[in-house]
């Protein structure tokens, strides 16, 4: 698996064929924000998208103006450096981006392992060029993205999204969230992170009523 560009459309579709499109298209948004500083392209794409949704009051509509807003602020050196600043350095990160340390207070543990174990199920592997480990959000949110869009309905299918994000995003995610609001020198990964919590939590409760 590796990130693919993804179309910038407003949040919340008008069918439920609409729909299912913007979401793999949200969580291959978030796969490249989280990954690594954005190109000039997609900052461009960003800076210049619908922050309208189609209905009114859409629960993602403001975070998504948010993000934007940041984005348009904001020039690319900037959030490269903020990017930079937050996740990258030599020794330990202001934020960490992996499952496992939220999960189990270490990296490369228990939840990292069981994460393999289930990708092998799906019939999927990291890519070679990809140069962080599996529980990498970027990476979690590029199997959500396969598992809404891909071909393999025997893999593709609800029940599998519902089952690989209860088990490898909901449990931490928004820990990660908490970590990003808290840094004073965040201002583009503070908008991507009230976005990310949106977008989870609407995730959340579409998962909830397949009970």
């Amino acid at each position: 698996m590796s990130a693919q560009p993804a179309s910038l459309t407003p949040p919340g579709g008008s069918s439920a064929l609409d729909e299912e499109t913007a979401r793999a298209e949200l969580y291959g948004l978030l796969s490249q924000l989280y990954y690594a500083a954005p190109s000039a392209e997609l900052l461009s794409a960003l800076r210049v998208a619908v922050t309208e949704a189609p209905a009114d009051g859409a629960f993602l509509q403001e975070p998504w103006q948010m993000l934007v807003g940041a984005a348009r602020e904001l020039s690319d050196a900037a959030i490269a450096q903020e990017f930079d600043r937050l996740f990258g350095g030599v020794g330990k990160p202001e934020v960490f981006l992996y499952g496992s340390h939220y999960l189990s207070g270490f990296l490369n543990e228990k939840p990292l392992a069981r994460l393999r174990t289930d990708l092998d199920r799906l019939g999927l592997a990291r890519d070679d060029s990809m140069s962080e480990t599996e529980d990498h959000i970027a990476y979690l949110c590029e199997v959500m993205r396969y598992l809404i869009a891909g071909d393999d309905v025997a893999v593709c299918n609800l029940t599998a999204q519902r089952d690989f994000f209860a088990t490898h995003l909901q449990p931490w995610v928004l820990q990660l969230c908490d970590a990003l609001a808290a840094q004073p020198q965040a201002r583009f990964y503070a908008a991507l992170a009230q976005f990310t919590r949106a977008f989870v939590s609407v995730e959340a409760q579409g998962f909830d009523m397949l009970d």
